[in-house]
């Protein structure tokens, strides 16, 4: 018998959507929705492997967690076992709100808009097809890989250097997905770090944290877009976190933070939402938002879907506003391959290299003044830059890449680099300087000698997120030794698009005066039990006022702290 409250919820949703005059177009809608919003994580053709998240083909009648060889979470697994059966109704309730929903899953977000969660399920209600194989995932043969970007080869002190010239071929290998299973942390385990150094936690039991920001007194926020909140780790001078404050909530996928005028005597605290920036009015010391939110920038792109992740910077003289906006799409193969306007207009308006359509001032960096005036391209190509820094000596504005998917195993490599004005970085139409995809072959022959070839060039599929220039604090009792000075921590949030697991550690960049010499060592790993497993995911870094490195984990909802020791 069909429960009484789900279908009153059914019957609200279609009525939702009668009331918007989109009831007939529901399909259409949702497929657009689902495109521009799921289609990162999920696939709807049953010809294709999975991707970071299962394919959702047939999902109509499905058992939860159904699809053979998806490394599903336990919280999902358990479900299945249950009985959950995703039905129009039960895919409406956890799509609403997964974690409430199915507590533990790695859903991130949920569609909260009643239409448009509609909408969605409708479409995914006519998607249908015979399975497709497992994905190719080599797990069984990790331990004879060979393979020396194989997580099993990770120590801390090991270097690469990965060269332009040691690029491989497109499709040279079949394309993976072997999104990682989140697994508990087993007792005992910590993450490796090199020999003089120990490794700490400085807070857990935080959720799904994403990127911190020091204040100048030592509390650390956190942006936490799952739950649309800032969190504020107040610091009281000893090896962990004081007391747990939310900060502000009700915000939008909020991502990027930056504190203006300066960091060390700051008024405002700045936040970027998936699509739109604010900011708080601050004052050193407030561990919560003293009004509601100002609007600054009041829409960042028409589309919000794909990479929804937003970082701001200021340039050090506080005069210039950064803000990256990754693109909505893997290689934007539906753009078509001319603008709407005359492509010397086009580029004239958005700058070199921009691309249109769903991707109009995506995969780019735009700046604003302060107070989100004067809009202006600032770099193109750029697929999807989630860390972003200012050098704080040298003013380089500097981005941490993730590249395309699909290409197979170790193409392209994600970066690390500095980002030139007007530069343009190769995105959708090239990669790594002037190697043109080909699936977007001939579409853009006058690009190929502008693009600018990256600083540091990191294992592919790793998923670089936040980075920091190492500098000590004046002061600090716990500062590395010299050798550190100036390097950036880079954190590596790990693989699903290849067959043998990579990333999912802390990676030092070595730099020389302030520029990146190719060259980077792994600096914390140990997180990853199989190549199915996983307990954590470094998700960004920070340096503490004490000079200790804190580690955003937003797998394990814990900050870990580094430190030299005695």
């Amino acid at each position: 018998m069909k429960n009484p409250i789900h279908a009153a919820q059914a019957t609200i949703a279609a009525a939702c959507l009668a009331l918007t005059g989109i009831a007939s177009a529901a399909p259409t809608i949702g497929q657009t929705y689902f495109e521009q919003n799921c289609a990162s994580c999920h696939t709807v053709d049953s010809k294709m492997s999975s991707r970071a998240g299962p394919g959702l083909y047939n999902v109509i009648g499905r058992r939860a967690a159904g699809v053979p060889g998806f490394n599903y979470t336990d919280a999902m697994t358990k479900a299945g076992a249950a009985g959950k059966t995703w039905t129009r109704e039960e895919l409406d309730l956890f799509l609403r709100d997964p974690n409430k929903n199915v507590p533990g899953t790695a859903m991130p977000i949920g569609v909260a808009d009643t239409a448009r969660r509609a909408a969605v399920i409708d479409y995914l209600a006519t998607q249908s097809g015979k399975a497709a194989a497992p994905a190719n995932v080599a797990s069984a043969k990790v331990a004879g890989t060979g393979d020396s970007a194989a997580w099993t080869a990770d120590k801390p002190g090991d270097l690469h250097h990965i060269k332009v010239s040691g690029l491989v071929a497109p499709f040279g290998t079949e394309s993976a997905g072997n999104g990682p299973k989140l697994a508990a942390r087993p007792d005992g385990a910590m993450p490796a770090v090199p020999k003089g150094f120990k490794v700490g936690i400085y807070a857990d039991g935080l959720g799904k944290p994403r990127l911190p920001l020091r204040a100048p007194n030592g509390d650390i926020f956190l942006s936490e877009a799952a739950k649309g909140q800032i969190t504020v780790l107040q610091a009281n001078g000893g090896d962990k976190a004081g007391t747990v404050s939310v900060f502000a909530t009700g915000l939008s996928r909020p991502y990027g933070m930056a504190l203006w005028p300066s960091a060390s005597k700051p008024t405002h605290l700045y936040v970027a939402n998936v699509n739109s920036v604010v900011r708080f009015p601050y004052t050193v010391g407030d561990l919560k938002a003293k009004g509601e939110p100002e609007v600054v920038i009041e829409k960042i792109s028409d589309t919000s879907g794909g990479h929804v992740t937003r970082t701001i910077a200021f340039s050090n003289d506080g005069k210039t506003m950064f803000l990256s906006v990754g693109s909505a799409t893997n290689y934007a193969s539906k753009i078509g391959p001319t603008p709407p306007q005359p492509l010397a207009q086009w580029e004239a308006k958005y700058g070199v290299g921009a691309a249109w359509g769903e991707e109009t001032e995506r995969a780019a960096v735009l700046a604003f003044d302060p107070d989100g005036r004067n809009r202006r391209p600032y770099a193109n190509g750029l697929r999807n830059c989630v860390g972003m820094i200012v050098h704080p000596t040298t003013n380089d504005l500097f981005c941490s890449v993730n590249e395309r998917d699909e290409l197979g195993d170790n193409l392209p490599p994600d970066y690390i680099t500095r980002v030139k004005k007007d530069g343009f970085y190769g995105w959708p139409w090239y990669y790594i300087g002037a190697n043109e995809d080909p699936r977007l072959k001939g579409i853009r022959p006058d690009l190929k000698n502008k693009v600018l070839v990256p600083d540091t060039l990191i294992q592919s599929h790793s998923a670089p997120l936040g980075m920091v220039v190492y500098h000590a604090p004046k002061g600090a009792k716990h500062a590395f030794p010299k050798a550190y000075e100036g390097d950036i921590f880079l954190a590596l949030h790990g693989s699903w698009n290849r067959g043998i697991r990579t990333g999912y550690k802390v990676v030092r960049v070595m730099m020389k005066n302030g520029v990146p010499t190719g060259q980077y060592q792994d600096f914390m790993t140990g997180m990853v039990l199989s190549d199915r497993d996983v307990w954590g995911r470094p998700a960004a870094v920070e340096v503490a006022a004490d000079g200790a490195l804190l580690v955003v984990d937003d797998g394990g909802g814990v900050v870990w702290r580094i430190t030299p020791q005695a």
